[in-house]
């Protein structure tokens, strides 16, 4: 008999008078559990707990949306910007030397890039959270990864209340990149590094449906 042969043979001595598995308690919070607050009470607090992250956050109704993107954009002086499929044209008609995501550039141009911008999927308002799930106007994972600058476009209708709410609104079969704030790692003597996974500067503008 192999170990592995005689682990199993342990394992199923053990769980022999086990004919269905225990109940599991659930007294996590589940989706829809943060209640007594306001669609302003959400957007408020995702732009405060954003902000913590040190992302740079602006808000704008829809009227202003592409002024405030291409300022945005250009206040961080970039002259190539990436732009992903399906992202909104009335929004990137202002972006300075943008360019198409289409068809997918290699890595080296990407790292070519100034930054990019990116709608979402999801945006939680108790962790400052964005989520990417590669849909219309996101691009694909390495488009947000690669270049050094991201600005992420979120609609006030995005905004859910906690992470369990996201879980809940987000396909698990869809490759899904969670972004608090620029990419950033302490493992080298606990001195924070910026852009080491991911981009280095975060820009979130937060359009008013």
């Amino acid at each position: 008999m192999t170990s592995r042969e005689e682990i199993l043979r342990r394992i199923r001595a053990a769980t022999a008078d086990i004919s269905s598995p225990p109940e599991v308690p659930r007294r996590y919070q589940m989706a829809g559990g943060a209640t007594g607050r306001t669609d302003d009470g959400l957007v408020d607090r995702f732009a405060e707990r954003a902000s913590d992250y040190r992302a740079t956050v602006r808000r704008c109704p829809a009227a202003d949306a592409a002024q405030v993107i291409a300022g945005a954009v250009a206040a961080r002086g970039t002259r190539r910007i990436g732009v992903p499929p399906d992202f909104p044209a009335e929004w990137s008609a202002l972006l300075p030397g943008a360019v198409p995501d289409d068809p997918p550039l290699e890595v080296a141009a990407l790292d070519g890039l100034d930054g990019v911008v990116t709608t979402c999927a999801v945006a939680i308002a108790e962790t400052g959270t964005i989520v990417l799930d590669a849909g219309p106007g996101q691009g694909r994972r390495a488009f947000t990864l690669v270049p050094d600058y991201h600005l992420a476009v979120v609609r006030t209708g995005q905004i859910v209340a906690t992470v369990p709410d996201a879980v809940a609104a987000l396909d698990p079969a869809r490759p899904l990149t969670w972004i608090s704030g620029p990419s950033a790692t302490s493992d080298i003597e606990l001195t924070r590094v910026e852009g080491v996974h991911g981009p280095r500067t975060l820009d979130i503008v937060i359009v008013a449906d």
